[in-house]
């Protein structure tokens, strides 16, 4: 079964279908054509099934690192070697790694927006360990949200709404309103 052309080349095609995606998933609704909305359900949809089936896999790792006062100098023991301190961390699984670089190659990069009322230091401190805040919204908020939805339905899939709004005026285009459930 074929794609719909959408009256573009295959590359201007892309491009639309990955800028409508990230934007369904970054701002949970938009609106846009009959036969956009029903391009980009799909695609979404199976984004959003990577995430609820990766977004709690992880594994902990232990490093040994060497031990470093306030002012980032290494500290030394009575000979001058470099002290070691074990240190405990928790790394996505690599199944979970492979769904996160395959959502950041479909996606585009969507950059942190500062809330109404903060103040730099506070933005900067809420952002400094997302690096890619469209990945981490999908794997921290739509992962749990749409996996309890499963449980509790017993089913998968159905993540998207698609609304109809009536005809465009100008071109007469049947506009939808194309949202997360």
């Amino acid at each position: 079964m074929g794609t719909r052309k959408l009256g573009r080349n295959s590359s201007q095609r892309r491009a639309l279908l990955r800028g409508l995606t990230t934007d369904l998933l970054w701002y949970g609704k938009i609106t846009t054509t009959e036969a956009r909305a029903k391009e980009i359900r799909g695609i979404a949809e199976s984004l959003l099934t990577l995430a609820i089936n990766e977004y709690d896999k992880t594994v902990k790792v232990k490093k040994t690192v060497n031990d470093v006062d306030e002012d980032g100098k290494v500290k030394k023991d009575k000979d001058g070697n470099p002290i070691k301190i074990e240190v405990e961390f928790e790394n996505d699984a690599p199944s979970k790694l492979n769904a996160r670089r395959k959502i950041m190659a479909y996606v585009y990069d969507v950059k942190e927006q500062r809330k109404d009322g903060e103040d730099k230091d506070a933005f900067v401190a809420r952002t400094k360990d997302v690096k890619h805040p469209l990945v981490e919204k999908m794997f921290r908020e739509y992962g749990p949200k749409y996996r309890a939805r499963n449980e509790e339905k017993n089913c998968a899939g159905g993540y998207t709404r698609i609304i109809k709004m009536g005809p465009r005026r100008g071109d007469n285009a049947e506009e939808v309103i194309i949202e997360l459930v």
